[in-house]
Order: structure tokens, then C-alpha cells, then sequence
């Protein structure tokens, strides 16, 4: 008989990601970009989609997955800035219902996309992972 899951405490306050492309053909990469962030024991994940234009049915399912994984060491993760098209897909996959779904004032520059001109903060970042995943079949 096996005892309860032991838990591990979070030893990064906040992860920042950016995703550009989020669909089956990604999915290899993005998965394994998420296995190395959890590996960090994140208090919460941001998944940044303002740059995204699609998201499919493998993408929903990847982030149930880290957001069951997260939850496990009380974790959280949060979607935030899905277009219109993306909000409505997440809402009918009742995504919306499990995980919090927000977002920023549109004033306020993006993480994903600084400014141009705009200077660095004074202070660095939390861990913000920027780019976009693919994969290629090896030939």
C-alpha cells in the first residue's frame, strides 16, 4: 500500500510563458518546454497567448495536464490574453471553468512584446521564456 503523493514546496514564485504557435504540430516541443519548466517548481504558470492565433483540441489538453501537475504541489496555472476566437474555444471546452482565464489592461505593455524604444526594467524579470516551439521529423 503506497502512501499520499508527497508534495513539493514551489521555488520559483511565477513563470512567465509566451506562446506564438500552440497546436498537434508544436505540441512535441511546447510539452517538453513545460516538463522543464514544472521541473522548477513553480507557485504559478502564466501562459501568455496574446500572440497566438490557434489553439487546438492536443494544446487543451497539454494545458490540463500541467494544470493537474501544478495542482498537485498547489500550484496554479492562469491563461492570459487569448483572442476573442481562442476565449471562445476555451470556453466551450469548459477551460474557462477549471482555470482562470484573464486579462491585462490593454494599456499596460505585454510580456510577450516590449515596446519599442522602451527600456529595460530596472529591476529583472521573474523568468519569462519567450520564442516559439516546432518540431521537424527527422528525414
Amino acid at each position: 500500500m503506497t502512501g499520499p503523493l508527497a508534495t513539493t514546496s514551489c521555488t520559483l514564485p511565477l513563470v512567465e510563458v509566451c506562446v506564438t504557435e500552440f497546436d498537434l504540430a508544436c505540441l512535441p516541443a511546447t510539452g517538453a518546454v513545460f516538463d522543464r519548466l514544472l521541473a522548477l517548481h513553480p507557485a504559478q504558470v502564466v501562459v501568455d497567448l496574446s500572440g497566438c492565433r490557434h489553439i487546438d483540441a492536443a494544446a487543451i489538453g497539454l494545458l490540463l495536464d500541467v494544470h493537474r501537475r501544478l495542482a498537485r504541489t498547489d500550484g496554479v496555472l492562469t491563461v492570459r490574453n487569448p483572442n476573442p476566437r481562442i476565449r471562445r474555444i476555451l470556453h466551450t471546452a469548459r477551460l474557462d471553468q477549471i482555470l482562470p482565464v484573464v486579462d491585462t489592461d490593454p494599456s499596460s505593455p505585454s510580456t510577450c512584446t516590449p515596446a519599442v524604444g522602451q527600456e529595460p526594467p530596472a529591476t529583472p524579470p521573474t523568468l519569462v521564456a519567450h520564442g516559439r516551439a516546432s518540431v521537424r521529423a527527422a528525414t
